[in-house]
């Protein structure tokens, strides 16, 4: 065992005997051993066994630091591939998210598997619970220590924090109970018609994320499922949606979303966000359709304004989802763009805290900025012009080049602002992590672009800025470099290059 493995195991352990110390040491000592399985899975990855009829067609494989992922089969299987081909990036996923949370929320890990298995697991449907059992499969028979409840928790690591957690606080009046602000990250748009080159839809996405899951935001899978639409998206290892999200499906659906900024509100009698939305990219074959699917047994997790195109017919959508107000927007000639702002009044004002009236606040200026891109271009966008787009620096508050926290691309660890509604601190490892885009075109081959790390600035090296930023050093187990990689077009049942 190496020095930094060892420094990580003692790190972890003391963080989970912190927090679990109310819990005793059985509680200790399962959160040590999850630890201890999730350094392990920094091991090389090794090969499919081709005895194991599950992994039948499915592989893997690197380009320009994505990792491309080929599942296929039935919910079992595609999950036992997913568990078995990802390993070590889901054992290391889980072991930066579990270090997070714990920091962030101040709860265990255990907390957030409880809420899985009694709350979420439930209400999950038949096929993605069938799914997640085959990830959990998967982890086993690559010698990984990780349970169902990690998988499931895993899967919800966007909803349970900034949005369970905070209702959960309140309800049972936890003291000294973190301040959480749901995440509010993003730059997307969706347009078509006369604003197009050629008429036709082009979508765009830009991630922003904390680095710590940021830099493990590489994943392009590739599924077919033997029900439903084959899907080409990007995600996180161990998760069954894209998350962020972007993703097409065979019948010419295509989706992103951002997050809505400072989102209020949780049904615990809901279904999770991240089997919604996935049965939602799966099944749609119109826009009406995915805004059902996605709305069916909404929780309140994950709370977004999904942009929604259809290539066959070429409409687009804009989709805000609160919990208590949805509002949809619909055109077949138009744009939608998303960058946090809620849109709709009535999720705005019984919804959020959020205030539309400061320009200085990141989705304002970013809102503003891609009004001005929408105008400056119309007619003329395309997908080169969407990565373009998704790589933007301009600062519309202060008029003058970023990257900052406020363009469109952003990168808030040089900011001595931080993004305050956001409750990320001056100068906090976040921003713009990777971006996509594609149109109509593309989507009828089921291909699109991929830019890993930000599209705009420099790579991102943990040693010196922890070096001039110690506030941080919490992260340093967890926190890796993240280099900056070209676009690369993906496309569905790609293979590696020889």
């Amino acid at each position: 065992m190496s020095a930094t493995t060892k420094a990580v195991l003692a790190l972890l352990f003391l963080v989970a005997t912190g927090f679990a110390a109310s819990r005793g040491a059985t509680h200790a000592s399962r959160l040590q051993a999850r630890v201890r399985a999730a350094a392990a899975g920094k091991r090389p990855a090794r090969p499919a066994s081709p005895r194991d009829p599950r992994l039948a067609g499915s592989y893997r494989f690197e380009n320009n630091g994505w990792i491309y992922v080929h599942l296929q089969g039935s919910p079992e299987d595609i999950g036992f591939q997913h568990g078995y081909l990802l390993a070590p990036e889901i054992a290391d996923a889980l072991h930066a998210i579990a270090l997070q949370d714990a920091h962030d929320t101040h709860h265990s890990w255990d907390f957030f598997r409880k809420a899985s298995e009694t709350m979420l697991w439930p209400k999950v449907p038949a096929e993605y619970q069938a799914e997640l059992k085959g990830i959990e499969d998967g982890l086993r028979a690559r010698g990984e220590k990780i349970d169902l409840w990690d998988v499931v928790a895993l899967n919800a690591f966007e909803e349970l924090p900034g949005y369970y957690t905070t209702w959960y606080d309140a309800r049972h009046k936890k003291p000294n109970a973190a301040h959480l602000t749901s995440p509010g990250n993003c730059s997307a748009f969706i347009a078509t018609g006369a604003w197009t080159k050629g008429g036709q839809v082009v979508i765009a996405h830009n991630a922003w994320t904390g680095y710590i899951e940021g830099e493990r935001w590489r994943i392009i899978f590739d599924i077919q499922p033997e029900h439903g639409y084959r899907i080409l998206m990007d995600g996180f290892p161990g998760v069954i949606t894209s998350d962020d999200d972007f993703g097409i499906n065979s019948d010419g659906i295509m989706i992103t979303e951002t997050t809505i900024s400072q989102f209020n509100g949780w049904d615990p009698n809901g279904v999770a966000e991240f089997a919604r939305s996935r049965q939602a990219l799966q099944y749609a074959t119109s826009v009406a359709d995915y805004v059902k699917i996605i709305n069916r047994g909404n929780n309140g997790g994950y709370a977004n304004d999904w942009l929604i195109g259809d290539r066959k017919t070429g409409e687009i959508a804009r989709f805000e989802e609160g919990l208590k107000y949805t509002k949809l927007w619909t055109t077949k000639s138009g744009y939608y763009t998303s960058a946090n702002f809620p849109s709709d009044p009535n999720v705005r004002k019984y919804e959020t805290n959020f205030n539309p009236n400061d320009p200085s606040s990141s989705p304002n200026a970013r809102h503003k900025r891609w009004r001005e891109l929408m105008a400056k271009y119309k007619g003329k966008i395309d997908a080169p012009l969407a990565e373009q787009f998704e790589g933007d620096t301009y600062d519309a508050y202060v008029n003058r080049q970023g990257p900052d926290e406020r363009s469109l691309c952003g990168r808030v660890e040089d900011s001595p602002r931080g993004v305050k509604i956001w409750d990320w601190a001056p100068y906090y490892p976040g921003g713009t992590i990777q971006a996509k885009a594609t149109d109509s075109a593309m989507t009828a081959h089921m291909s699109f672009y991929a830019h890993l790390g930000p599209p705009c600035g420099k790579n991102f090296y943990v040693k010196p800025f922890l070096a001039a930023h110690p506030q941080y050093d919490w992260m340093r187990p967890v926190l890796g470099n993240m280099l900056l990689y070209p676009w690369t077009e993906f496309h569905s049942a790609q293979k590696p290059k020889r």
